[in-house]
């Protein structure tokens, strides 16, 4: 029987051949730099694990303890974040004379090797690490031996998982950015062309005034270029690099942070050991937004939902943006703006797990911590999904200009209108609106309008009004002569459109 046990810088390695050792919790052949038991239940079902931790302990770990505690399933998805921190790290050692130049190169090497055999297919991410760094740790011993147990010197797992994440999270930002770019686009685009298109504006659901559907998709622009500079206010305040803090109280080794921020894109290093560990923040405030996003994407699909009903007919989603019923032929349903609205509630839960998880913990770390990641992992995808499938339905999206401006001139939107021009004939606004709404009444009780009436029907409620009445309730003339800053008239909103395309232009160029 043979069998090679030894414990080197706090990692065992094992080698064993079976067939002289039968022992059934040893695993055949050699791991270097992790701690491996292979072990059979009492049905028969096997388990392995790996994990890079355990001289302190005399017992595996229990197999539900083991895979309760394990994140690989999850954290998998920073691989290339985890192999990216780890090369700067060793770069870094190197120039601080911790790692020799060769021992430097081998590391590198096979980092790079291992990101590269996994994006082909030829390396596969498993069940038996424990994180995502014990299956790059542990491959990299694989491969280079001893020299690669050198790779976490100086750094623990918990300033590694938050430079993986905060790495993960800048992309996801810059992502969503470019996203919500794109929908700005779509919007500003869609302004244009809708100048001249007039619809109702409605408060309560009930219709108010005239507008332009230009001046409603304006409104939608406002909210996302918001959102956009959310992201990156967001950025820019969580760009600084947490590597080197340790566990919690930073290391002994002679440690250049500065430089590995540099090498990592970051603003500078942070500079607070246990903060560093123990900050979510970052991922907080990003749920925020994405949750504000979703709340501005569902009132928006809200209203395409409605605006597609059969009462309204103001909107004619494409086919490939809809779908069908099982049972109903005639059915043509707006599936995507409907989930959309749906998946809203799906990144505020995201967003209130994380600060449900992080509320009560102490200083630093704690593995409560580790819920951070895939509820946020699900939003950010979710979000990121969401902005992509909307921009595409609205722009394949049609519009039903003569019903919306039919719409419009339904429902007493010029009622504010035919009060102003009571005014400019000198009655007091108090007074002329309570005229107009005895004039509403009557053109209710009538079923007509009041640019319907005629003059005579005007003047026996208030004799104020003269025949250029019709030409200052028209529609055109109630959302033209609308001319201040923000307001629909097409001189407010030409100059909308021209700093909104300002803004995009500044954001492009940065």
């Amino acid at each position: 029987m043979r069998l090679f046990l030894n414990c080197v810088g706090g990692f065992w390695r094992i080698r064993a051949d079976r067939r002289e050792f039968p022992y059934p919790f040893l695993q055949e052949g050699e791991k270097y730099g992790i701690i491996k038991f292979k072990f059979k239940k009492a049905e028969g079902r096997e388990n392995t694990m790996a994990q890079l931790w355990g001289g302190r302990f005399t017992r595996e770990t229990d197999k539900l303890v083991y895979q309760f505690n394990a994140s690989i399933s999850f954290d998998r998805k920073f691989f290339a974040q985890d192999i990216e921190g780890s090369i700067a790290h060793v770069v870094m050692l190197a120039k601080q004379n911790i790692l020799t130049g060769e021992e430097k190169d081998a590391i590198v090497k096979g980092l790079t090797g291992i990101r590269e055999d996994v994006e082909s297919g030829r390396l596969a991410i498993t069940d038996e690490y424990e994180d995502i760094h014990s299956f790059v740790e542990a491959n990299l011993i694989d491969r280079i031996g001893d020299t690669g147990k050198k790779l976490h010197t100086g750094r623990s797992r918990n300033d590694q998982v938050a430079l993986d994440m905060k790495l993960y999270t800048r992309v996801e930002i810059l992502q969503t950015e470019e996203l919500l770019k794109e929908l700005l686009e779509t919007l500003l685009s869609m302004m244009e062309e809708h100048l001249d298109t007039y619809m109702p504006g409605f408060t309560h659901l009930q219709k108010a005034q005239p507008i332009t559907l230009a001046h409603h998709l304006g409104a939608y622009f406002e909210m996302f270029k918001r959102d956009l500079l959310r992201m990156k206010d967001i950025y820019k305040r969580m760009n600084y690099c947490p590597l080197g803090s340790g566990a919690l109280a930073g290391t002994t080794y002679p440690l250049d942070r500065s430089y590995t921020a540099h090498l990592l894109g970051f603003e500078g290093a942070t500079l607070n050991s246990m903060d560093s560990v123990a900050d979510r923040d970052y991922l907080i405030e990003y749920l925020s937004a994405a949750s504000t996003i979703m709340m501005h994407l569902s009132r928006f699909c809200e209203e395409i939902i409605i605006w597609n009903s059969n009462e309204y007919r103001f909107v004619e989603i494409d086919d490939a943006y809809s779908t069908g019923s099982s049972i109903m032929p005639q059915k043509k349903n707006p599936d995507i703006a409907e989930l959309v609205r749906g998946k809203t509630g799906r990144v505020y839960g995201a967003l209130m797990s994380l600060l449900t998880t992080m509320k009560g913990i102490p200083l630093a770390y704690n593995k409560d911590m580790q819920e951070d990641k895939e509820l946020t992992f699900d939003a950010m995808d979710t979000v990121k999904g969401c902005l992509a499938l909307f921009t595409g339905m609205l722009k394949t999206m049609q519009f039903n200009q003569d019903i919306m401006a039919k719409s419009a001139m339904n429902g007493f939107t010029n009622a504010t209108d035919a009060a102003d021009y009571l005014v400019g004939k000198g009655i007091p606004f108090r007074d002329a609106h309570s005229i107009i709404g005895k004039l509403v009444l009557y053109c209710i009780d009538h079923d007509t309008s009041i640019d319907a009436l005629t003059l005579e029907e005007l003047k026996a409620v208030c004799p104020a009004f003269e025949a250029d009445v019709y030409d200052a309730v028209s529609l055109k003339t109630c959302v033209e002569k609308r001319i201040t800053t923000g307001a629909p008239g097409q001189a407010a909103m030409k100059e909308a459109i021209a700093a909104g395309k300002a803004f995009l232009k500044e954001e492009n160029n940065k």
